[in-house]
């Protein structure tokens, strides 16, 4: 049974994807272009959206630093006042860095917690009034499997990953008694430029477009947790089953860390 309304068909809908200039928010605002809906696409580059505009034609670009509360809200406004309504808002932004506790550094753990977790509650701060004016729509966040239990040198990229997969259950609790979706994508491994500086090998690496298409999958079969690639994910949710001594002894001997 689906948790969330199903969207199957996004011809006129009014989509904005925060966080969209690379990776998988890209890829994501192409198909759905492709599939007719209203893009509009934000992210701190301008020149890499105006390249998204020029190639994918009707569709709309502001750029938006997510750690500005103010321009999120300012952007949202517009993409209101320009197309009546918001139909999906994506939250895709995101850092990361490898991090161990024996390289520890406040100033960059503190910038991941920003931009990956204080970042969305900014646009929730942005769409949560609409949203609930109109009575309908839907919000997705991109988390990630890194989220479900601590991993090596994911000391500043993980916790945030939790704390997004916890917002998400807390909103859906929240919001789908009033007709407002929500829903959180958890990736494996993605051939993204966040991704590009890994020196381990990334088991069931997909690129941008496969994930795009397993997210709007995700979304027409109306599920709350959109994972993939489930041959990887379904084996790190087993590991969540795991008390703390035999799951610390199985990432051990996985990762050599």
């Amino acid at each position: 049974m689906p948790l969330n309304p199903r969207i199957q068909d996004w011809q006129g809908r009014t989509v904005w994807l925060v966080g969209a200039s690379t990776g998988i928010g890209r890829a994501t605002a192409q198909a759905l272009h492709a599939q007719g809906a209203r893009v509009v696409v934000s992210a701190r580059s301008a020149p890499a959206l105006q390249a998204f505009v020029q190639s994918h034609p009707g569709s709309q670009a502001r750029s938006v630093d997510v750690t500005d509360a103010v321009s999120l809200r300012e952007a949202a406004n517009e993409v209101v006042q320009t197309h009546g309504t918001l139909d999906l808002v994506l939250f895709c932004a995101g850092v990361y860095e490898p991090m161990r506790a024996t390289d520890f550094n406040l100033q960059k753990a503190v910038w991941h917690q920003q931009v990956n977790y204080v970042g969305a509650l900014n646009l929730l701060d942005a769409v949560l009034p609409h949203l609930l004016r109109q009575g309908h729509g839907h919000l997705s966040l991109v988390s990630s499997v890194a989220g479900y239990r601590g991993l090596p040198k994911a000391l500043a990229y993980g916790p945030t990953k939790a704390a997004l997969i916890h917002l998400a259950e807390t909103l859906y609790l929240d919001l789908s008694p009033k007709g407002i979706g929500v829903s959180v994508v958890n990736p494996g491994f993605v051939a993204t430029p966040l991704t590009a500086g890994n020196e381990f090998h990334m088991p069931a690496l997909l690129s941008p477009e496969e994930a795009a298409r397993a997210i709007l999958k995700g979304w027409a079969q109306g599920r709350f947790e959109i994972d993939f690639p489930r041959r990887f994910t379904n084996w790190l949710k087993a590991l969540r089953l795991l008390s703390a001594g035999p799951y610390f002894s199985v990432v051990r001997r996985s990762t050599g860390l």
